[in-house]
């Protein structure tokens, strides 16, 4: 049984940071204190945990002082500016931002695709993009029997992805619509409601955009294939919850549905959702609150006899953010990799 562990939330009052206190109780990780932590403008703001009220706390310089795992999803630029001095504090930080994936020197982690990399982490470890996520979860299972050449993705995802303002935008720009008024913008460029568009981050010079490269240059960190051919489209849909996404996959050889379904039946993470009568398949409304990524309508591409088609919808906030983040808490506890902060700061 692991130790208990003084835990900090950074971002505690955000959506993934709400997400990760609630999973971090209904999976009874091992917490022996909880710190939570914000901006100024949150701080004094209380929290549940476990049935005792925490009191929200500003971030500061003595922040991190025992503390021995961050759990940070407080944006990058703010992870660029403390989490090293977290690390120099004794605690590990698993860090939910774009600050560190693309960082040779820390482990970009899916604990049901690449665990072993956790293990060499020198203070700090990323969590991946929740699409990319999603997507290697439900596709590395197929790749370790019959390595992918290449992967056509498309992604139709969700307001939580920019968070719980953006979720609340999306449904005040609905009643708007329904009242026959324009729809307001803040979070998004456009309105989301009874609309979509391309996801809306800066633009590259071949036309793609940064959470596409995400997906590109993360995918092949994780999988540890670094010319992996992988082209996605990105596209903010009006769902209030959870990602879906359409994937084609092209191996060397065929690679039958049927085989593939086997294969991800027994895949951790994964839940086949299949009913052809019915013409149902997996649907945000339904992955959402879930853990698994929802897999289905896995059929054979018919342009290509080595591709395969399928579908998937998954938690944005849970599998996508928080629970990932938690399940490589879970990892290092059980491997006991997580060291008490006075002793990781005796050995610095």
């Amino acid at each position: 049984m692991p130790r208990p562990y003084r835990v900090a939330i950074l971002g505690a009052t955000g959506a993934v940071g709400t997400e990760l206190l609630s999973i971090l109780e209904q999976r009874h990780f091992p917490v022996a204190e909880l710190k939570l932590l914000a901006s100024p403008r949150s701080a004094g703001q209380r929290l549940k945990f476990s049935g005792e009220d925490l009191t929200v706390e500003a971030l500061g310089d003595r922040a991190f002082k025992d503390i021995d795992l961050v759990l940070a999803s407080a944006g990058g630029s703010v992870s660029k500016a403390w989490a090293a001095k977290a690390v120099e504090a004794g605690a590990v930080v698993i860090d939910n931002s774009s600050a560190f994936r693309m960082d040779e020197q820390v482990p970009l982690v899916i604990p049901e695709v690449n665990p072993e990399a956790a293990i060499a982490h020198r203070g700090i470890i990323a969590n991946p993009n929740c699409t990319t996520i999603l997507m290697a979860v439900a596709i590395y299972p197929l790749h370790q029997i019959q390595p992918i050449r290449r992967i056509v993705a498309a992604t139709y995802q969700s307001a939580s992805g920019a968070g719980a303002r953006a979720m609340e935008e999306v449904k005040t720009q609905a009643l708007a619509i329904l009242q026959g008024q324009k729809p307001q913008t803040d979070i998004f460029p456009y309105p989301l409601a009874f609309n979509l568009f391309p996801h809306n981050t800066k633009l590259n010079d071949l036309g793609y955009c940064e959470e596409e490269m995400k997906m590109v240059n993360e995918t092949r960190k994780i999988f540890g294939v670094p010319d992996l051919r992988i082209t996605p489209t990105c596209i903010r849909v009006p769902v209030l919850r959870a990602h879906s996404e359409a994937i084609n996959l092209e191996f060397d050889q065929p690679f039958s549905p049927a085989q593939a379904r086997q294969a991800l039946s027994q895949a951790p993470g994964v839940r086949i959702v299949e009913d052809w009568q019915a013409n149902y398949f997996p649907m945000p409304m339904e992955a959402s609150g879930g853990d698994d990524v929802l897999v289905g309508r896995i059929r054979q591409d018919i342009s290509n006899p080595n591709g395969l088609e399928l579908w998937l919808s998954g938690d944005q906030i849970r599998k996508g953010a928080a629970l990932n983040a938690v399940q490589i808490a879970e990892l290092l506890a059980n491997q006991d990799l997580i060291r008490p902060a006075q002793a990781a700061v005796a050995a610095q």
